[in-house]
């Protein structure tokens, strides 16, 4: 195993990686860690001289400063000896035994690419692709594009027979050209999800928080688009291969608050570039697998509506959510049951209003990729007079149009373009907990709601929390996902209504009260210290209920 590590004036958190490098239970004669330093000059060099002298497993590359980690990652996987290379950043580090795990798992599949279990650090992560194990993963199928970092495991002889590199150079997006090319390449590519690997620690000022470079990043992310298109024919795998670009790097660029406070001049520039690429680069294929809320924007985008755009964008950042408690109450088998009334506003109205009419449509299969079946609905209402002549059966059907949104006209734009019907129904309220001493935040409870003025969700701290578990508790923030739109809010409640919810009961073990402070916000506290009895005993009387139902 080799471990290479692109080197460029580290700063003190470079000392956790190699400590992490230190606990790994994989043998020192096993592994070689290569730092390689991209012409730090002193003290740098001095420095990784140290680290390597007291370490014999340990090499330093010392090569001419090209400014990019391309560069030095290559002269790693040139010189590793291992069978595999392990790819790691100066800033993250690894988790204890985590090169033993990879090794083993990929020796046990035969993997090319091993994709190992990483864990944000002041970062949010996507949660997909690391929901369990995948030995033989597939591209198109398995998330596997949630998770185009190099921080991965590869087969060293892969790389080589196959001649995979990183660009040289200032490169955007020099990880996914490289990830991308060994997911073409590789006979197997494997998931390690139940074990933590890979810790991804978030530094400011970091090139990820930077504003990005129309003129140069775009031009990067077309030849992604174009090694896409030269290993996979037209059809749906092209299709959701794009989306995932069109989608994370083109259309988030163009929501929300971001959009609305870029500059006049850069917001023009970077739509300047933008809407030749994608009316070159997606078509209707791809736009049909996005959410609601993309594909408005990516219709008003390629009509080059600048001002609709802009408009939308300016709907998202004005709407206001809020979630307030109006019904707590513990139930005897030890669950917290909130009743919530959820408002979105703007200007002090509802911000999504929608119509609802019935249309003479002709039934017809769902659409690829989970698309919206409102694409088919208007099609169909538009064959309505060949039914009528006898050729086609019709039946009528609600259609649902969201009809607050702030654009111009729909003259020129796809007729179905705001029915919303299927996503109303992935409508959903959730409940996360921040950890008061960890800052870590877990989903503790939700559900797809009837009526958002009384939206009903339970808390069983015996699940949330587990045997082991002594988290304080901490505050409580409620997530809202409203025909594709995703909002998020701290918990509100005034101290009355969470004083009818009473004592927690046994069932619910260590005792636990949702708790206002002074502005309003919810907290959920967890007795502390002590309640490891009332845990036990709750546990226990759950496992006895659960006996004496069977019987």
């Amino acid at each position: 195993m080799s471990v290479v590590v692109p080197v460029f004036r580290p700063g003190p958190s470079f000392d956790d990686l190699i400590a992490s490098l230190d606990r790994q239970t994989l043998g020192t004669s096993a592994f070689e860690v290569l730092l390689c330093d991209d012409g730090s000059g002193e003290p740098t060099g001095a420095r990784l001289a140290a680290i390597a002298r007291d370490r014999p497993h340990v090499r330093v590359l010392s090569l001419e400063h090209s400014g990019w980690p391309g560069m030095p990652r290559n002269h790693g996987v040139d010189a590793a000896r291992g069978t595999y290379v392990q790819f790691v950043d100066q800033d993250d580090y690894l988790f204890d035994g985590a090169l033993e795990k990879l090794c083993d798992y990929a020796d046990l599949n035969s993997s090319d690419v091993i994709v190992g279990k990483e864990v944000g650090i002041g970062r949010r992560l996507p949660s997909r692709i690391f929901s369990h194990d995948v030995p033989r993963a597939v591209l198109g199928t398995d998330p596997l594009l949630e998770m185009l970092t190099p921080h991965k495991m590869f087969r060293t002889s892969f790389l080589r027979a196959n001649g995979i590199r990183f660009p040289e150079g200032k490169v955007r997006l020099e990880d996914h050209l490289f990830v991308m090319q060994a997911y073409f390449a590789a006979s197997t590519i494997s998931i390690l999800a139940s074990e933590p690997c890979y810790a991804w620690v978030k530094e400011p000022g970091s090139a990820s928080s930077s504003r990005i470079d129309p003129d140069t990043y775009f031009p990067h992310l077309e030849t992604v688009l174009d090694l896409v298109e030269a290993h996979t024919e037209p059809g749906k795998l092209r299709d959701r291969l794009l989306r995932h670009w069109f989608r994370g790097k083109i259309l988030k660029r163009l929501s929300g608050r971001q959009m609305v406070r870029y500059p006049d001049d850069y917001r023009d520039r970077l739509l300047d570039v933008v809407t030749p690429l994608v009316q070159e680069k997606f078509g209707p294929g791809v736009d049909a697998g996005l959410g609601f809320p993309h594909r408005i924007r990516a219709a008003l985008l390629r009509a080059g509506r600048r001002d609709d755009l802009l408009g939308l964008a300016r709907f998202e950042a004005e709407t206001v959510c809020r979630a307030v408690v109006t019904e707590a109450h513990w139930s005897r088998g030890g669950g917290l049951h909130l009743t919530l009334r959820v408002t979105l506003t703007r200007d002090g109205h509802d911000a999504f209003v929608f119509e609802t009419s019935r249309s003479e449509v002709t039934p017809s299969a769902p659409t690829d990729d989970g698309g919206s079946d409102s694409a088919h609905q208007d099609a169909a209402a538009k064959s309505v007079g060949a039914a009528d002549a006898g050729s086609t059966p019709t039946r009528s059907k609600k259609v649902t149009r969201l009809i607050s949104l702030p654009v111009s006209t729909i003259e020129g734009l796809p007729d179905n373009l705001l029915v919303a019907g299927r996503e109303l129904r992935n409508d959903r309220v959730d409940l996360f907990l921040r950890d008061g001493e960890t800052g870590a935040e877990r989903h503790i409870g939700g559900r797809h709601p009837r009526n958002l003025d009384a939206a009903r969700v339970a808390i069983d701290p015996l699940k949330v929390f587990g045997p082991s578990d002594e988290s304080r508790g901490g505050a409580l923030t409620v997530k809202v996902r409203r025909a594709g739109w995703t909002f998020e809010t701290p918990l509100e409640a005034t101290p009355a209504v969470l004083a009818r919810a009473g004592r927690s009961p046994l069932l619910a073990g260590r005792s636990c009260a949702l708790v206002a402070t002074d502005d309003g916000r919810v907290e959920l506290r967890r007795e502390w210290p002590g309640g490891r009895v009332k845990d036990f005993a709750g546990r226990t009387a759950r496992r006895l209920r659960a006996l004496l139902r069977k019987r």
